[in-house]
């Protein structure tokens, strides 16, 4: 299995990072992207030798400057960032105000095209603006992380091509149980997996991690609640998504970017 998505450089892993992945390996996590989200946490991503993103979460983009793109396309044009990102639009918290996300969203969209890398987009309360700012970007190779909106947002996305990517919000019988649902309509060539450590901890998962942790090991129990709603083997949906996050991201068999 792949993780497409952990917030490895967070304070929570800072003491037992090395366990941590010895972890992911023995639950069979056998490669997993460390998401960036800020040019700084970029730079710590990529010093951890990993598979990883470079980019601007949106939370961020009123700290962006004419310097961004420039330290952005720096990082990536490394051979361990597999994808730009995390980008996109928040309009739940607006910690950024609108113009601003819009903006560095573009350019990092922009930047994303001229390397030939996917984006690792994220959209929380921003549908329709989001879906309609892919369309005009000309957005081809990128999944939306994350996902938990409604049909209509999950069509839109689908209709522009895009991955899905799936966590633990999908345990979650209070917000999520509309997922299990959705779930089937995403084509198997588009689903991929991940967590958001140590962030999203499925929350049907016994026992709770300490501190309600997220990590990577938690990946398989993500991967058998997505395979109850689909109704198929876990062991086929683990290698459907293997397959896709290879693809998408440029990974060999060894989870390793293949320009490395």
């Amino acid at each position: 299995m792949i993780d497409i998505g952990a917030n490895l450089t967070h304070e929570a892993f800072r003491a037992d990072l090395a366990d941590v992945l010895t972890r992911a390996r023995d639950a069979g996590v056998s490669a997993l992207i460390v998401t960036g989200t800020s040019v700084e946490e970029s730079r710590k991503a990529l010093a951890l030798g990993l598979p990883c993103t470079a980019g601007v979460h949106p939370h961020h983009a009123r700290e962006c400057d004419e310097s961004t793109i420039a330290s952005l396309r720096q990082l990536a044009s490394h051979p361990n960032v597999v994808a730009i990102g995390e980008c996109g639009l928040d309009f739940n918290r607006n910690y950024s105000p609108h113009p601003d996300q819009e903006l560095w969203f573009s350019r990092q969209a922009e930047l994303a095209m001229t390397m030939n890398k996917p984006l690792f987009l994220h959209s929380r309360d921003a549908h329709p603006r989001f879906s309609q700012m892919v369309k005009d970007l000309k957005i081809a190779k990128a999944v939306a992380h994350c996902f938990t909106g409604e049909r209509e947002e999950l069509r839109a996305l689908l209709d522009l091509d895009l991955h899905i990517g799936i966590t633990g919000w999908i345990c979650d019988e209070r917000r999520g149980r509309h997922l299990l649902e959705l779930v089937r309509e995403i084509p198997r060539d588009r689903l991929l997996l991940e967590t958001d450590a140590p962030y999203l901890t499925p929350r049907d998962l016994r026992p709770q991690p300490r501190a309600r942790r997220n990590e990577p090991a938690f990946l398989p129990h993500i991967l058998k609640t997505v395979a109850r709603a689909l109704g198929r083997p876990a062991q086929e949906i683990a290698a459907e998504t293997t397959r896709n996050a290879r693809q998408l991201f440029g990974l060999d068999e060894s989870g390793s970017p293949t320009a490395a």
